[in-house]
């Protein structure tokens, strides 16, 4: 499997906060943590841009995708907007979360605590080819809900 490196900085004050890892052998996605400096509470329909405490420098050519976590979803309604989120590779400031309350009690952000999930990916950029006509397929131009 491949495995390119890319670099990672702790923003001041962050030492106690892990890097992201990967919680599984085989998973996909990186958990990442919250960097609060005290605890937060997201009101249940209430946002909040939550702090990571990291900095990343991708290699040419990858983006980090910034997504939720299925269980903080399903258990207490906490996900992301902007889902899912992507950082560039020439972006270099701090990575941060924008969580959204859709349970029905109030949500303690902890620092520390696992708050979302990222995946690395390869991207490509691609030249458009200006046509005055596309090719026909059997679906055509049907859209939502039309498979």
């Amino acid at each position: 499997m491949e495995k390119p490196e890319a670099i990672i900085q702790k923003i001041s004050g962050n030492d106690d906060i892990p890097l992201p890892r990967y919680m599984t052998s085989q998973a996909a996605g990186m958990d990442i943590f919250a960097a609060v400096i005290e605890e937060e509470i997201i009101e249940p329909g209430q946002r909040k841009k939550i702090p990571t405490g990291i900095k990343v420098a991708l290699p040419e050519g990858y983006e980090a995708q910034i997504r939720p976590r299925s269980g903080l979803a399903l258990n207490q309604g906490i996900t992301l907007l902007n889902s899912p989120g992507t950082i560039d590779a020439d972006y270099r400031g701090e990575i941060a979360l924008i969580v959204i309350n859709h349970g029905q009690e109030p949500f303690v952000v902890k620092r520390g605590m696992r708050l979302a999930q990222m995946v690395v990916q390869k991207t490509c950029r691609l030249k458009w080819v200006e046509a005055s006509e596309l090719t026909t397929t059997s679906r055509g131009s049907g859209g939502f809900g039309h498979t």
